[in-house]
């Protein structure tokens, strides 16, 4: 797709908005956005694609005798903060894709490899591939010397308002913040836990989406710290309480509209989605290790608080891994539940692409739909209708994406190789560490 922002352009808002700094951002392959930023002087370079960094230092890139690689911008992502710098020096950004010296683009690029598999999706003859992701997260106090702390803003719930719900203002000043940058807000609540928040923006084309969930992480802890709290998306940062998920709504479109809707059908679904589906199902325990990359978010993949742990799909209740939104003509999608804040969208939609295509390619059927509360069948129950359950850790979820050769082929070897490295890495060191819990239970009695 051709830039519609314009070099010219560019030029033009640096001298209008007194722009005096440029962030040239990125993502490693945990999904941690880093940047190089460059004053102003170098936007010339900048919008020449000459621009390198030294990549053997970000988790996930390359060895220390193989680092120099270039940031190439994508114009459609510039922004301007609305906020300032020191003495009021205005900021942009800038996010970039990233390729080797000889003009390759490097494989290790989790935006880049995202693009990789839309050009394989759009070679099937699809033309697009909407998200429309719904972020949760927390806000907590900061103590006097502006440090984190554990203690959530407020004890409000679902929908409440203020006084009760005590986010609501640095909500509202998210919000704000995110239309000045372009972004179409839909909805903005305090969340079912206490101190938890959701803000929902308009769904686009898979690469802007995630790019846009990037953004947002970064103006939601902005904007917090502006408030003196701590914004966090880490999936479960209180025990028995509900984590924060990130469920993705997708939808396929070809050049006659979606993909997923069909008139004539019973429920308006098409044997594309129904195929789409089945190959999500198919590598749910493979597809868990990347949507729910950390130690953390198994805490939140528990019976009891929201999140799904059965691998089934419904069109009518909230408790299997897939459930299908009643809205249909264009706006038919599948919504998958299982992914948290903390995965690296770029990654995480790259293997959905991949799993759903597979199910496109094989006709794949999925199993009967399952319609009743998952969580109130008995194990003999989910036996017989043969539903299967989420990893319950990440190591087992790892051992799951190391079988999996679909997922590998969808985040290519390079990136498979350093996310399983980084992984195994971050099990062995939990493994480690003695939590109170165990202390308060062992220490005394044994």
């Amino acid at each position: 797709m051709a830039n519609q922002i314009t070099a010219k352009f560019i030029r033009q808002e640096v001298v209008d908005k007194d722009v005096h700094f440029l962030r040239l951002a990125f993502s490693d392959v945990n999904g941690i956005l880093k940047n190089v930023e460059v004053p102003i002087s170098q936007l010339d370079k900048v919008l020449d694609n000459k621009m390198m960094f030294d990549g053997s230092s970000i988790e996930g890139f390359v060895r220390i005798e193989e680092s120099d690689m270039y940031l190439v911008p994508d114009l459609d992502t510039w922004m301007i903060f609305p906020w300032t710098a020191d003495e009021g020096k205005r900021i942009a950004i800038l996010i970039c894709d990233i390729f080797l010296p000889n003009g390759d683009p490097f494989p290790g690029d989790p935006r880049g490899n995202l693009k990789r598999m839309v050009a394989k999706m759009n070679a099937k003859g699809f033309t697009a591939f909407n998200l429309g992701p719904e972020a949760e997260f927390f806000l907590f106090k900061r103590d006097e010397n502006g440090q984190p702390t554990t203690q959530v803003n407020d004890h409000a719930g679902y929908f409440d308002l203020a006084p009760v719900d005590l986010g609501e203002n640095c909500r509202r000043d998210i919000v704000l913040t995110l239309e000045k940058l372009g972004f179409e807000v839909e909805a903005s609540h305090h969340e079912c836990a206490i101190g938890q928040h959701e803000i929902d923006f308009k769904y686009d084309d898979v690469v802007t989406a995630c790019d846009r969930i990037q953004m947002f992480k970064l103006i939601v802890k902005s904007i917090a710290r502006k408030h003196n709290l701590h914004a966090t998306f880490m999936p479960k940062p209180v025990a028995n309480i509900a984590g924060s998920g990130m469920h993705c709504n997708m939808s396929l479109f070809t050049a006659e509209g979606n993909a997923f809707y069909e008139a004539d059908s019973a429920t308006g679904l098409s044997t594309t989605a129904y195929q789409f589906m089945a190959g999500i199902l198919k590598h749910a325990k493979a597809l868990t290790a990347i949507g729910n990359p950390l130690v953390n978010s198994y805490k939140r993949l528990v019976p009891g608080y929201e999140a799904p742990v059965y691998i089934a799909w419904s069109a009518q209740n909230r408790s299997p891994l897939i459930r299908i939104p009643s809205a249909r003509g264009n706006s038919t999608r599948i919504e998958l539940r299982s992914v948290d804040p903390s995965a690296n969208p770029y990654l995480i939609m790259a293997a959905l692409i991949g799993a759903g295509l597979e199910g496109i390619e094989k006709e794949l059927q999925p199993a009967k739909a399952t319609d009743r509360n998952i969580y109130s069948m008995t194990e003999n129950e989910l036996r017989q209708a043969g539903i299967e359950q989420l990893p319950n850790s990440l190591d087992h979820a790892l051992d799951e994406f190391e079988q999996d050769s679909k997922i590998q082929e969808a985040l290519g070897q390079h990136i498979t190789e350093n996310f399983i490295s980084s992984k195994l890495l971050e099990c062995n060191e939990y493994a480690l560490q003695i939590s109170q819990w165990e202390l308060d239970h062992y220490f005394r009695s044994y």
